[in-house]
């Protein structure tokens, strides 16, 4: 599913992004695959191609070498940033060149608030990884961007 999101006026400078929700699949063929996609799109001004991607599963004992053999595709396709969670892909963030290397995190729900602080106006993004990786809450993180925040509460005059 391809959507573009528009960011907040701030803190992001306005404009919007391009995400591309692959959140709910993964396998070392579809990343690679995908990675070649997001190598063709073309990001807007200022933009950058960033891949979020959270573990594979079921890949058996290869698992970490499947995980750390995405940084070729992914650098060959020129993203920019790389943003990783779970403990096998670690294994990819290690082998990124230092340049390329978002940020890793445990969990989704601990990368989502990283991604969100970092993308901006025209970056396209790609968030990809297995079902059971909870993806998905970084794709709703980055659709929040675009919630403006309540109003504030009218303030209470004390007599």
């Amino acid at each position: 599913m391809r959507q573009t999101v528009p960011l907040p006026t701030t803190p992001h400078g306005g404009g919007s992004l391009t995400l591309i929700d692959e959140s709910y699949n993964a396998s070392p063929v579809s990343v690679a695959a995908s990675a070649s996609v997001l190598g063709q799109a073309q990001p807007g001004p200022g933009g950058r191609r960033i891949a979020v991607l959270g573990d594979m599963l079921e890949l058996g004992t290869d698992a970490p070498a499947l995980h750390a053999g995405l940084a070729e595709p992914l650098v060959s396709a020129d993203v920019r940033l790389v943003f990783t969670c779970g403990p096998l892909m670690r294994h990819l963030f290690n082998r990124l060149p230092a340049d390329r290397r978002g940020a890793h995190a445990d969990s989704s729900a601990e990368l989502a608030p990283l991604v969100g602080a970092a993308v901006r106006a025209g970056d396209i993004v790609m968030v990809k990884g297995s079902a059971g990786s909870r993806m998905a809450l970084v794709v709703d993180a980055l659709k929040a961007l675009d919630t403006p925040p309540p109003p504030p509460s009218p303030a209470v005059s004390g007599s």
